[in-house]
């Protein structure tokens, strides 16, 4: 099957999270916007299509199946693409763990953008800063120390009893976090071994660590989910 992921050109956004797993399986897949514009997405969003409404990307057409939201993507494309242990119990962990990924996500966001997401970063600094101390002092090691704990319950190298989708999205998340918080970041270096050694083994996957020197994977930026703003990430 031929795959293709909608979502906004430009950035990596939560789009990135389903790109690394078609690019880590080697799945058939096209990435519409960036060949066709953003334009390609619309009349899916304006229910001109059969089958799910998206409310926004990212979504992926499977076939006949319109699915939308990350963490349903990549709960779909797990099985199929040898990216999730066997079973309903590891499946449902799987599921669980890449919601929770979801949730500082959005966190994330709400660093920059803390009263609205129609309202420039400029024009909430004040109130960004307040919410950036509060996710980097309180937030960041709680999430990360809960995934540390994952891996080390897992096999002690991966979140699950082997390799699967939600070990890409940690180091997607890693990756997120060390651009937009090197600072913060460096303050949780030594209690997160085991999530570090996991993103540079994830990096060196052969497929990952060819797209990630090819175009194709966009550099972070100012414009995307996670963006280094010196105000939100100060020295300590």
């Amino acid at each position: 099957m031929r795959y293709e992921l909608y979502y906004w050109t430009g950035i990596q956004g939560r789009g990135e999270f389903v790109r690394l797993a078609l690019e880590d399986a080697g799945a058939d897949y096209i990435d519409v916007a960036r060949k066709r514009g953003d334009s390609a997405m619309m009349p899916f969003l304006r229910g001109k299509y059969d089958g799910g409404l998206p409310f926004a990307p990212p979504f992926l057409k499977a076939g006949r199946l319109v699915i939308a939201q990350t963490a349903t993507i990549l709960a779909y494309l797990g099985p199929h693409l040898g990216l999730v242990p066997g079973g309903q119990a590891a499946e449902m962990y799987a599921q669980q763990l890449q919601q929770t990924i979801t949730d500082i996500v959005v966190e994330v966001h709400d660093t920059h953008h803390p009263i609205s997401a129609s309202q420039y970063y400029e024009q909430q600094r004040a109130a960004a800063k307040k919410r950036a101390k509060f996710f980097c002092d309180e937030r960041i090691p709680k999430y990360l120390d809960y995934f540390e704990s994952v891996i080390e319950r897992g096999n002690g190298r991966q979140a699950l009893s082997r390799h699967s989708y939600v070990d890409l999205s940690l180091f997607q998340l890693v990756s997120g976090l060390d651009y937009a918080f090197p600072n913060a970041m460096r303050r949780m270096q030594k209690r997160i071994p085991r999530l570090r050694a996991l993103t540079e083994r994830i990096a060196e996957r052969p497929n990952i660590a060819a797209y990630l020197q090819s175009p194709r994977r966009i550099a972070f930026n100012q414009d995307g989910i996670f963006r280094h703003y010196p105000a939100l990430d100060p020295k300590i």
